[in-house]
């Protein structure tokens, strides 16, 4: 009788492990049919789809996406990468996710350019990004900071348009570099606020000094631009078998001293002086009072950020809109005849406090951040936890990069969309929400909180140039619009052009 009990006993507890184990089972296996991932295109062993990324990055991409999906789940050897090519799929991840992506991927560049990520471009979200997103927006970017500054930048300008008025006077109707020029605006602009000095043209004071730091900032762009595969295959980066470790911390370190170098001149010339003019100025100031906030390398962090990304994309813009408009006669007449009924006919030059009032120089702004935005991928995102896009799931630890040329094009969202056509944002307001239809500075807490200045410096430059200068083509063919390689999507030719002061 006992050993029936013990029988039906064992029966019993066997038949509830049966039962739990096909519970669990079923439990599994309906969270993974709810984990769905994103399509994906075949891949190879090891490399899984480096091989199909080509340059130009953004069109090979946008290519993919065409043919797999607008949401796909990319390999790139130890990566995971979420590719989004759609306006809806973006605002997904900006707004529901964006806490969740609000990280950067740990990259070999954020590593030795960033200060060990640590500025506030490749920073890990948290309160010391917090913090220095903080800085930027109350001491750089804020209304009033913006308004003490347009001195600055108008005095820019009126040089820029005075020094191309001097050699048309001397030579006449006169060929002009024109991507020389914008470069040479953007990067004085941006010195000048951060430091008070120049690093281009005929007012430098130290000519071999701003020689040599252009080359490393030059230098720099390129290896921070230019995919480094042991991000993905970290095989590659033991011993440094490939050399790319070894000249990113030689580059960084003549950066370094650069930056350490402006920063104790402007210590010595406050302290004179006793007067604040620049951006570095007030940094310093904030110093004496939270020297833990605003250390040394914290100081010298934003000034790389600022010098690296606020001069490459605004030059870019310029070069690209002014390109279209001279391939676009009737465009570029009318934002003359804007221009000449909102200013010139008071007899005076362009001031930034006149920009609010030109719509249409901004509507061509905006188009040309569309057709040609100065960062085409957005800067990588990551995330922090498991989510879902698109109905897809999307494992931690995902690296999201956003097609915004795809975006930008998408015959789905854009009418005639690889058609210059700045009257389509005509109806907008300048405040008006595009949501992530129009992503050229990014979107989400992450987005570029320097929009606001690289606008300004833009359309003051470009206005200036159509108010003091008529401008055309060098020959009778339109200029060539093919796209260079390069982190913020440079012109392939560098645009040159006729002008003849007005």
């Amino acid at each position: 009788m006992e050993n029936n009990t013990n029988f039906y006993f064992y029966l019993y507890i066997l038949s509830l492990i049966i039962i739990f184990t096909n519970l669990v089972k079923s439990l599994i296996k309906n969270k993974q049919s709810n984990n769905k991932l994103p399509p994906s295109p075949p891949s190879l062993p090891i490399i899984g789809h480096l091989h199909l990324l080509k340059e130009p990055i953004h069109r090979t991409l946008q290519s993919l996406s065409s043919k797999y999906g607008k949401v796909l789940l990319l390999r790139c050897g130890s990566r995971k990468l979420l590719l989004v090519s759609s306006a809806s799929a973006a605002e997904e991840c900006f707004t529901k996710n964006d806490a969740v992506f609000a990280n950067r991927p740990h990259t070999l560049a954020g590593k030795v350019f960033h200060y060990d990520h640590s500025t506030v471009a490749s920073a890990p979200y948290g309160d010391h990004w917090r913090n220095l997103r903080r800085i930027m927006t109350l001491e750089l970017f804020s209304p009033s900071r913006l308004a003490a500054f347009s001195n600055v930048r108008e005095g820019e300008v009126r040089l820029l348009v005075e020094q191309i008025k001097q050699s048309c006077c001397e030579q006449g109707t006169r060929k002009i570099d024109l991507k020389f020029k914008f470069v040479e605006i953007s990067f004085n602009v941006m010195t000048m606020l951060l430091v008070g000095k120049r690093l281009y043209g005929d007012f430098v004071e130290d000519v071999e000094e701003a020689k040599r730091i252009r080359e490393v900032i030059r230098r720099g762009v390129e290896l921070c631009g230019a995919s480094n595969a042991g991000d993905f295959l970290p095989v590659l980066q033991w011993g440094d078998v490939l050399g790319v470790e070894r000249k990113m911390v030689g580059l960084m370190a003549e950066m370094d001293k650069f930056l350490q170098d402006l920063i104790e001149e402007r210590q010595r010339i406050v302290g004179r002086d006793r007067v604040k003019k620049t951006v570095v100025d007030n940094l310093l100031a904030l110093q004496e009072t939270e020297p833990e906030s605003f250390t040394d390398e914290i100081i010298k962090g934003i000034v790389l950020v600022l010098l690296v990304a606020g001069t490459d994309t605004s030059s870019a813009t310029m070069e690209w809109a002014m390109s279209l408009l001279l391939n676009h006669p009737d465009k570029m007449k009318r934002v003359k005849a804007e221009i000449d009924r909102t200013v010139t006919e008071n007899g005076r030059p362009l001031e930034e406090q006149d920009l609010p009032k030109l719509n249409y120089l901004h509507n061509v702004i905006n188009e040309t951040h569309r057709l040609y935005p100065s960062v085409p991928l957005l800067v990588p995102h990551e995330s922090s936890e498991d989510c879902v896009v698109g109905g897809f799931h999307v494992p931690r630890g995902t690296m999201l990069l956003v097609n915004a040329w795809a975006i930008h094009r998408d015959p789905e969202v854009w009418e005639d969309p690889n058609k210059f056509m700045p009257e389509r944002f005509r109806a907008r307001s300048a405040d008006h929400d595009e949501g992530c239809r129009f992503i050229p500075f990014g979107a989400g807490r992450r987005g570029c909180p320097g929009a606001g200045l690289g606008n300004r410096v833009v359309a003051l430059t470009l206005g200036a140039l159509i108010q003091s200068f008529e401008w055309k083509r060098i020959g009778e063919e339109e200029v060539d619009m093919a796209e260079g390689l390069g982190l913020s999507m440079p012109k392939a030719k560098p645009l040159e052009a006729i002008c003849t002061p007005r």
